[in-house]
């Protein structure tokens, strides 16, 4: 197993990732350029049902999607046009939806909840399948000791007065509700994760700093008691923020907080960019996608400041007389060679697929010739090996990527540097480096740095997207 040495706490994993908009596991740099990159889009995936089904009206992704074995799930929100009542405004049920491609998605029936006289849907048993749900970030815990908990999910919902509630299932499909709902404080969320045994739950809301939006942080370490005082982990707006009725709706804000993908050494979230409008008309306000990391579940930062990494711009089916605005879920999964991630327009009901080639939402690009690079934090093995392999563009003949070890003092090691780096002159999504001795990382009792520079006759036509260190047996 790898031990990375970031100065945060991160468990032993079989795979670290370093990639170049992480400052903290790649925190040194020379002749390089910080580039993030758009998504390309993918276009509507998932779209409402057909006349009398549970989610023939609204579809929406204020949920989650989770890589099971082979097969992606999918938990959405979903209003029918048979439902009646104080219950049938805003709030939504949870449905389910299955993929093997994350572009086809089926409606599987469950037999679990009735609606227009047949259970044969894919409403999900949870609040019975009242449609009174908001935000259902999911969770999948495979190694809790108790098969009825792992799956979990931090809910808000009408009936909990939108306070934070849990409940806990052992296929994602059969929920219990906890006794002790609710757990917590309001709390519009989207991001849900483990991390070194507690459980952190993100959002908008609480009573951190006033109400406006920001991304807030709940932890616990048994998923039932929960911090009633939160964690600040990004805010946009103004300081002091503004108050009145009048200016309500016009700042720069954080919406729903963060969805989150854990890449072991990182955290990768996407969070909702909220764009207030000078008049504070909440049809007119809009909303791209941008990106954040984080190392502890709890503090984030914008690799690049205000960029959007998924462009409201353009977005087609936007309702006309409004902003376009997007939301987020959590949903970002490495499928094949491309990386994914669901999301919706926040007003229209549809999930959408933004997409880009594998691991490349950003890369280093040399802009001095005067030898660029980049080093690691340093990581330690266990005793086994360990394979190193390079995200990388546009290498040729003329364009080298040449990868050295060194010790954590920055001392080159050998058989590992120099003149023993075999250059890398071939493109991938992972390819492997070598050293004239070996392919594989072994032997090395201390912890050691990974140095990627970039060089040939053109090494402004490289681009680092990130680095891989994987554990061998």
């Amino acid at each position: 197993m790898i031990e990375v040495r970031s100065g945060f706490s991160n468990p032993p994993l079989s795979e670290a990732v370093f990639f170049p908009f992480d400052d903290v596991s790649v925190p040194f740099s020379a002749g390089l350029r910080l580039h993030l990159v758009p998504c390309k889009k993918g276009g509507i995936v998932l779209r409402p049902g057909q006349p009398g089904e549970p989610d023939d009206q609204t579809v929406r992704f204020y949920g989650t999607v989770l890589q099971v074995n082979d097969e992606l799930r999918m938990w959405y929100q979903a209003r029918g046009s048979l439902d009646r009542g104080p219950e049938s405004g805003r709030q939504r049920r949870l449905c389910h939806a299955v993929s093997r491609d994350g572009v086809r998605w089926e409606k599987p029936p469950l037999g679990l909840v009735e609606y227009n006289g047949t259970s044969q849907n894919n409403i999900v048993g949870l609040l019975a399948g009242r449609c009174v749900l908001g935000a259902t970030p999911i969770l999948h815990d495979p190694d809790d000791p108790d098969p009825s908990r792992r799956f979990k999910t931090a809910f808000q919902s009408e009936v909990y007065q939108d306070r934070l509630a849990v409940a806990f299932s052992p296929d994602g499909l059969r929920w219990t509700e906890s006794p002790r709902n609710p757990v917590g404080p309001r709390l519009e969320q989207s991001g849900l994760i483990k991390r070194d045994r507690c459980y952190y739950v993100n959002g908008q809301g609480g009573a951190h700093f006033g109400a406006l939006r920001k991304l807030v942080t709940h932890a616990s370490y048994d998923f039932e008691r929960w911090t009633p005082s939160s964690c600040l982990g990004l805010r946009r707006d103004s300081i002091p923020p503004r108050r009145t009725a009048t200016e309500r709706n016009t700042d720069e804000e954080v919406h729903l907080g963060a969805g989150l993908s854990d890449r072991g050494n990182v955290l990768l979230g996407v969070y909702g960019m909220w764009h207030g409008h000078p008049t504070g008309d909440p049809n007119l306000i809009t909303m791209d996608l941008g990106l954040v990391v984080s190392h502890d579940a709890l503090h984030y930062r914008e690799p690049i400041p205000d960029f959007r990494l998924i462009p409201c711009a353009g977005e087609p089916g936007i309702r006309p007389g409004t902003g376009p605005a997007l939301t987020q879920g959590q949903g970002m999964c490495n499928v094949g060679d491309r990386t994914l991630f669901w999301y919706e327009t926040w007003r229209d009901g549809d999930v959408r697929l933004a997409f880009w080639p594998r691991d490349r939402l950003g890369y280093f690009e040399a802009f001095q010739t005067n030898a660029p690079h980049c080093v690691t934090c340093p990581m330690r093995l266990d005793g086994s090996a360990a394979r190193v392999c390079a995200n990388v563009d546009g290498l040729s003949e003329h364009t080298t990527l040449t990868v050295e070890l060194s010790d954590a003092r920055f001392h080159p090691l050998p058989g590992y540097s120099g003149d023993d780096a075999v250059p890398l002159r071939a493109s991938g999504l992972r390819q492997p480096v070598a050293w004239k001795k070996t392919d594989l990382v072994r032997g090395i009792g201390g912890p050691f740095r990974l140095r990627a520079s970039i060089g040939g006759l053109r090494p402004e036509d490289a681009r680092l997207y990130a680095l891989y260190v994987t554990s061998e047996p």
